[in-house]
């Protein structure tokens, strides 16, 4: 083997040994972000009471709890249910709660599909994984951008105050689990990112193989009819 073909070779399983690396702590992350989107779907904590609000409570996607009496009062009421969509306050709030259902979906299914690395071409379940893991960043993007638009409920505003209206929350303020769906769009964003480098890169090196087995099936070629080909040489006569 040519010194050039060595290297290429060296370099070749190096990357192959670093890209599994990370293609396992990507499916990793992937797992991590599929709990985070699970959490921030059924956790009611997108926003909640403050010091200076009427009653106490606090409201997720679809369900909610507010205080029967005024502030220093902590007996809540809790209702709303996904099943029950004519329980939810807001239109904005069942949009918001599909979408981020959809972007729950997508990433579950990108997991599953992590089993088809056993059977499919690397570099397909890559870019297949790629594309549902951006889809689901684009369902949280229209699922935080979507549930503002329901501040102005009435359920709210007594709870936060009549200055809460769509983009404002009056008295109240945004919790835990809304935060927590930003922080998994752009984790969607970068996953998604990564995947797509790993799916290319594979096919990269799925061609480089190729040409590589070409050239040395060529050479080898070329070896094995030189042996054969007759040699023809002067003979001295004595």
């Amino acid at each position: 083997m040519l010194p050039s073909q060595e290297a290429s070779k060296i370099y070749h399983d190096n990357y192959m040994r670093n890209s599994r690396a990370i293609g396992v702590l990507w499916a990793i992350f992937t797992i991590c972000f599929a709990i985070v989107n699970v959490v921030v779907f059924i956790q009611p904590y997108w926003i909640g009471d403050s010091v200076t609000t009427p009653q106490v409570g606090y409201f997720g996607l679809f369900h909610y709890c507010v205080g029967t009496g005024p502030s220093p009062s902590r007996e809540l009421t809790c209702v709303g249910s996904f099943s029950d969509f004519s329980s939810i306050p807001s239109g904005a709030f069942k949009a918001a709660s599909v979408f981020v259902l959809l972007s729950m979906v997508l990433i579950l299914s990108c997991i599953a599909c992590m089993a088809l690395f056993f059977f499919c071409n690397t570099s397909t379940v890559y870019k297949t994984c790629a594309w549902m893991q951006l889809l689901c960043g684009v369902c949280l993007v229209l699922g935080c951008m979507i549930f503002p638009d329901g501040w102005d409920a009435e359920v709210i505003r007594d709870m936060c105050g009549e200055q809460a209206g769509k983009y404002s929350l009056g008295d109240c303020s945004v919790r835990w689990a809304y935060m927590l769906a930003i922080i998994g769009i752009l984790d969607a964003l970068i996953l998604s990112f990564l995947a797509f480098v790993l799916g290319n890169r594979q096919t990269d090196f799925y061609l480089d193989d190729l040409q590589t087995d070409s050239k040395d099936f060529s050479a080898s070629r070329i070896e094995v009819r030189d042996r054969n080909e007759p040699r023809y040489g002067v003979q001295r006569l004595h």
